[in-house]
């Protein structure tokens, strides 16, 4: 299919995630947008240009990272002089794993790096699309700095300013982690989501009083849950203690990163998650610039890191620095850890994602209008197509007709 036809396609013998469930249905796509049907045959009277038979395969929406910091020997933080590149060869490397949308993040860096990448960062790219960056310090703790470079950790001394002064520009910005403990009076949270940014609260030794504080001055998201902040206690449960806060404003629901890779996070701490705050739950993959790749020495940011044993480290140490877990993979361990259903697991790197950054009208869903971003999958949740914009732009070797 030629990128100047705006066919009508019908995606027929498929299963849809559709309202929450697995539906025996068609899918219908013109022009990149998933349609309703029955006004094209009832005002156009007319049927679809082509047909495609998807052999009973899942259709559902495309993944949607929140936390990437890199893949395929890129590093979003390091490679400073290549970033679009960077960029676009990290977006062709995720359609393979059914991921069609992601947020490039950019781990501690010095305020020369973020002037330098934020600028740089494409609109476009030729896998992949982006939804803005996630700048995941330095304003964070440094008693929880996992494999963030203390040297270039920073205090929120001058509130907004000290942001602006260290970025350059929220421009491209839809994500900020911010250790909520550093933004005392909470306005730096306030001016953050009034600007669209969603505030995220991590690496952090903030209390759940401090993390109750942020989300009643806008924070909406845990940054990786579990990693990187106190550990649950019984008289203060930190930050983990606001997936069953009653002190969250009506309107808002806390969404929180969860690396289910196997490594970072017990199967059951995943299952904890998953039943005490279900509708939050956002697997991300927190990967570096080593998904992809063989074992060895790879960069993270400012730092060297090492590749083991299926893990990644901070090279000469016993440090956890980030995933090498598609998010694929992700997704089917989350499924296998927590026993839940097919399409919850979907859901939890399609649709919560997307509403955290409230572009659920768009991504993250199989309803009409909705870009027409979407995979097929086996039952084993296998990624077998990978189609972007309407657009098949990743298929395995099937006998599946593109």
């Amino acid at each position: 299919m030629s990128k100047g036809q705006s066919n009508l396609i019908q995606f027929i013998n498929c299963r849809l995630v559709r309202n929450h469930q697995l539906i025996k249905d068609d899918l219908w796509i013109r022009n990149g947008k998933i349609v309703n049907p029955e006004p094209i045959f009832f005002d156009e009277q007319c049927l679809a240009d082509s047909k495609i038979d998807c052999a009973n395969a899942i259709i559902a929406p495309g993944y949607i990272d929140l936390q990437i910091n890199g893949g395929y020997g890129v590093d979003f933080s390091y490679d400073t002089e290549t970033v679009k590149e960077g960029i676009n060869k990290v977006a062709a490397g995720l359609i393979t794993n059914g991921v069609t949308s992601f947020c490039p993040t950019l781990v501690t860096s010095p305020s020369a790096t973020y002037h330098k990448v934020l600028p740089q960062i494409p609109k476009t790219t030729n896998g992949a699309s982006v939804l803005g960056v996630h700048l995941e310090g330095p304003f964070i703790n440094t008693k929880k700095k996992g494999a963030h470079p203390e040297t270039h950790i920073q205090d929120l001394d001058k509130g907004i300013d000290s942001l602006l002064q260290t970025y350059g520009s929220l421009d491209n910005v839809k994500i900020i982690t911010i250790a909520p403990e550093l933004d005392v009076t909470g306005a730096v949270a306030q001016t953050l989501t009034k600007k669209g940014i969603i505030v995220s609260l991590g690496h952090s030794m903030g209390s759940l009083s401090d993390g109750e504080k942020a989300a009643k001055n806008g924070a909406s998201l845990i940054t990786h849950l579990f990693n990187a902040m106190l550990p649950f206690h019984h008289r203060d449960p930190g930050l983990v203690g606001l997936l069953t806060s009653d002190a969250i404003p009506q309107d808002r629901t806390i969404y929180y990163g969860l690396i289910a890779d196997g490594v970072h996070t017990h199967p059951a701490a995943l299952r904890i998650a998953h039943r005490t705050h279900p509708d939050g739950l956002c697997l991300v993959t927190d990967a570096i610039s080593a998904l992809g790749l063989e074992e060895g020495i790879h960069h993270l940011g400012q730092l060297n890191l090492e590749v083991k044993q299926g893990k990644a480290f901070i090279a000469g140490t016993d440090t956890l620095c980030g995933s090498i877990a598609p998010l694929d993979e992700c997704v089917r361990i989350f499924r296998k850890a927590t026993g839940c259903s097919i399409v919850y697991a979907i859901e939890a790197a399609t649709l919560h994602p997307a509403k955290c950054l409230n572009i659920q009208n768009t991504k993250g869903t199989l309803d009409f209008g909705s870009d027409a971003d979407f995979i097929f999958l086996n039952d084993d949740l296998n990624v077998l197509r990978t189609w972007i914009n309407g657009y098949c732009v990743h298929a395995k070797n099937l006998d599946v007709p593109i």
